[in-house]
């Protein structure tokens, strides 16, 4: 473990709490995954520099960085436990570790054949669980309190993307393939079936309540999803994070990934971040984009607060983002997203760690139309 941040001034957005703020000592690398404690405001950063970073984010809104371990690989996806005193992250050198707040020590749980895409916190009736999914087919589930897998799931292909709203848990693998588990029965799914979606799965969220789930590709469209077949006729797609080319050429769309969906805590609705340099708060209900923010506009504030006079207009990616445990705070990052593959992440991409305040108005559900 290692601290950081203690020279920096930590980021104030006191004086102006309706701009999203840029958060101090942002990891160097392409930021992969973000989470928010689910008992405190800290925020858990996961990125290709192979470290985690954990920032306290204070009532006034300041940041600081408080701690940092490391991987022997990029780290691909961080979560918390219930509690709220360990992040555990899965990486590029096939391992997971867990790093408890109160000690400062980081130590290896988890370990695969591959690359660990995907690890995800389970509370069930027989206790806590730790679930990774991996490149290497499987999803494996750990007990903390012995060295190997309790079980090992085989998965069709390799693992996307993975989401749990107990005891409701949604795979994505390569090839468009979606598994669906109940978790009182975790090694077998219940439902499988070939996503909605004609391109590769970027990512599933499932609902709070555990009735389904949204997905988003590569190719800019989100599709919700019922797990119950009586609720089926609730299903549809929609287009998002596309630009038209040219007001003359509405057919000719310039189209980019949806990177990472987040259900809001509280209300409900969610948001979608994508290649695009935008992001979208959305009720599924009413099928309404209630917000979209992009970082033309985002970047053109920051320029002017700043009295810089350059001004690059082309917007950096979404790659992840996360809602604090109460809503108030979205957190996104803008950096490389991979979605272009090794020789689209040129130099000057930008890394930065951005906080926006959320207002109600922003993330509360439509009244539906009958």
């Amino acid at each position: 473990m290692a601290f950081f941040g203690a020279s920096s001034t930590a980021t104030n957005v006191s004086s102006a709490p309706e701009k999203d703020v840029e958060v101090a000592d942002p990891p160097p690398d392409s930021i992969s995954s973000l989470s928010f404690c689910p008992v405190a405001d800290f925020l858990a950063v996961g990125s290709w520099d192979n470290n985690v970073r954990i920032y306290e984010v204070g009532q006034n809104g300041q940041t600081q960085g408080k701690a940092m371990y490391g991987h022997q690989a990029p780290v691909l996806s961080v979560c918390w436990n219930k509690e709220g005193n360990k992040v555990i992250s899965g990486g590029g050198d096939n391992a997971a570790r867990i790093f408890d707040i109160q000690t400062g020590q980081a130590q290896q749980v988890a370990q695969h054949d591959a690359p660990i895409k995907v690890v995800k916190w389970l509370e069930t009736p027989q206790g806590s669980i730790l679930a990774t999914g991996s490149w290497d087919k499987t999803i494996r589930y750990w007990d903390m309190r012995t060295p190997n897998p309790v079980s090992t799931v085989q998965l069709p292909e390799r693992c996307y993307t993975l989401d749990v709203s107990y005891p409701l848990m949604v795979v994505g693998t390569a090839e468009r393939h979606v598994q669906i588990f109940n978790l009182t029965n975790p090694t077998t799914p219940f439902k499988t079936m070939m996503s909605p979606l004609k391109w590769q799965t970027r990512v599933i969220s499932c609902f709070p309540n555990g009735t389904g789930f949204a997905m988003g590709s590569v190719e800019g469209r989100v599709a919700i999803q019922y797990v119950d077949e009586k609720d089926s006729q609730n299903n549809f797609s929609f287009k998002c994070h596309r630009r038209d080319q040219s007001p003359t050429t509405k057919d000719q769309s310039l189209v980019f990934a949806v990177n990472d969906i987040n259900f809001h805590p509280i209300h409900g609705t969610f948001s979608t971040c994508g290649s695009d340099g935008t992001i979208n708060f959305w009720d599924k209900d009413s099928r309404t984009r209630l917000k979209s923010m992009s970082l033309h506009s985002l970047r053109l504030v920051y320029v002017l607060t700043t009295i810089v006079i350059a001004f690059d207009p082309r917007p950096g990616p979404v790659s992840s983002s996360a809602f604090s445990r109460n809503g108030s705070i979205f957190a996104y990052a803008v950096s490389y997203d991979w979605s272009k593959g090794h020789s689209g992440n040129t130099p000057g991409h930008p890394n930065k760690l951005m906080l926006h305040p959320v207002k109600e108005d922003e993330v509360k559900k439509r009244t539906q139309k009958r």
